[in-house]
C-alpha cells in the first residue's frame, strides 16, 4: 500500500533532523531544569495535553510554570525514541514519539501518579505538532503525553546519590 503523500520526505532530511533535535532538546532542557531554554522551543500559544504539571489545554507559560515547580527537586530522566514525523505542509509537521520517563521525587514528596512511592517510571506517545517560524527553526506548537504504564519506584527504592559530575548546560 502506498504512504499517503503527507508522509514522503523528499528533500525534507534537514526538516527531520531539526525535529529531532527540537524534541532532543525538550528532554535534555526538562532534566537539567533549564526553563528559559525550555520556553524558547515553543510557539507563543502551545497548547498542552496529558501532563501532570499543567492542566489540558495550557499555554507554554503555564506549562513551563508547573512543570519548573514541580520538577525543581526531583531526579528526571526523559527518552524519546523512534519517532514518526509526517510534513503536513512547507511549514508544518506532526509526529509521535514513543517515550520513557523515571522520575524520583525528594524526600516527603509523592507523586499524584503513585502517592505511595517516591517516584514511578513511565511509559507512553508524545504526540506533538509543530511549525517553522520565520526564523528558520521549528518549534513546538502543539503537545500531548499519552501514558500506557507507570510502575511505582519500590518504598525502599535506593535515595538519589550525590556527587555526580552535572551535564554542561551550554555545551554545544
Amino acid at each position: 500500500m502506498p504512504e499517503p503523500d503527507h508522509m514522503h520526505w523528499e528533500g525534507r532530511w534537514g526538516d527531520l533532523e531539526a525535529i529531532r533535535q527540537l524534541k532532543a532538546r525538550y528532554c535534555r532542557f526538562v532534566d537539567t531544569k533549564q526553563w528559559t531554554r525550555l520556553a524558547a522551543l515553543f510557539v507563543p500559544g502551545t497548547v498542552f495535553e496529558g501532563f501532570g504539571s499543567a492542566p489540558t489545554g495550557a499555554d507554554e507559560r503555564q506549562f513551563i510554570a508547573g512543570i519548573s515547580a514541580r520538577l525543581a527537586e526531583v531526579v528526571s530522566i526523559h527518552h524519546c525514541h523512534t519517532p514518526e514525523i509526517a510534513f503536513t505542509g512547507e511549514r508544518s509537521a506532526r509526529g509521535i514519539w514513543q517515550m520513557m520517563d523515571y522520575l524520583q521525587f525528594p524526600d516527603g514528596q509523592r507523586p499524584r501518579e503513585a502517592p505511595d512511592s517516591p517516584g514511578f517510571v513511565g511509559w507512553g506517545y508524545y504526540e506533538e505538532d509543530y511549525r517553522l517560524c520565520d526564523d528558520g527553526r521549528w518549534r513546538f506548537c502543539f503537545m500531548r503525553l499519552t501514558r500506557q504504564r507507570i510502575d511505582p519506584l519500590a518504598a525502599d527504592h535506593p535515595p538519589v546519590r550525590a556527587g555526580f559530575i552535572a551535564p554542561t548546560p551550554d555545551w554545544l
